[in-house]
């Protein structure tokens, strides 16, 4: 047990020191505490340029060039940032910017989407750019969920279902199938655009994690993620974003997947 809380201590502790970097991106001078609230940044504006992510005017989120200077990638689409646990805010009241790089060739330094949001102490959240990019007014939606995070459990998995498909005609289904016993569990039904399910507790193993969107006519799976591990004490997020008409297999927009570890 002891060998667990060290481990994440020293991950918590390494992403404040990284994202806190006067190089970097983000500049918040704060003690690390149980209060500290955290949060991460989804890019799922479909068609969407590559962003950072600022807190009223602290860069919070993005990509700097190995010359410290502000790189053009940004967090591209269907990216998301930290991949692995949280980064620190201060508890407070903030106006959320997706911004075009300063570097970009074109509409550099243009907010496409923007949300106003209260951070509590003591609490982790989640930020989804999301819907269709608008390349007339150059305009995303935006939302932001709490993440709920149960307490360490060693004993089994924990996973989450965002739903940020904005053309869907129903809400979806989530469900995870064993790959050793065949068996298909529905861990979470009815989770609308623009919201996510309770963290839902599941044995160790290796899970087809399947998405469908059931219709009047028709349950179709419109989205698998195939052979994924869920190791025991750890908490993961596994999100459906894109364009549900597109039938295309390498369209970027394509309806997909995003798998990504909370804790």
């Amino acid at each position: 047990m002891k060998k667990i809380y060290l481990a994440l201590t020293v991950i918590v502790i390494s992403t404040f020191l990284f994202s806190c970097k006067k190089n970097g991106f983000q500049v918040i001078d704060q003690k690390i505490d149980a209060v500290t609230p955290q949060i991460k940044y989804f890019n799922f504006g479909i068609n969407s340029p590559s962003v950072n992510f600022y807190a009223s005017t602290t860069k919070v989120a993005g990509v700097t060039s190995s010359t410290g200077a502000e790189s053009t990638a940004g967090v591209t689409y269907g990216s998301v940032y930290p991949s692995t646990n949280y980064s620190l805010l201060t508890a407070g009241t903030y106006d959320f910017k997706a911004q075009i790089p300063s570097t970009a060739t074109a509409d550099a330094n243009l907010s496409i989407a923007t949300l106003n949001a209260t951070l509590a102490t003591s609490k982790f959240y989640s930020l989804y750019t999301c819907g269709f990019y608008n390349t007339t007014t150059k305009t995303s939606d935006a939302f932001i969920l709490e993440d709920k995070l149960p307490a360490i459990d060693t004993s089994a998995a924990y996973i989450r279902f965002v739903n940020a498909v904005p053309n869907a005609s129903s809400a979806a289904t989530f469900s995870a199938k064993n790959t050793t016993t065949a068996v298909e569990t529905v861990l979470a039904t009815g989770v609308a655009y623009k919201t996510g399910s309770d963290f839902v507790k599941i044995p160790q193993g290796i899970y087809d994690l399947i998405v469908r969107h059931p219709s009047s006519a028709t349950t179709v799976v419109t989205g698998t993620l195939l052979s994924t591990s869920l190791i025991k004490g750890r908490l993961y997020t596994l999100s459906v974003r894109g364009d549900i008409t597109v039938t295309s297999t390498t369209a970027v927009n394509r309806l997909n997947l995003s798998f990504n570890t909370n804790r």
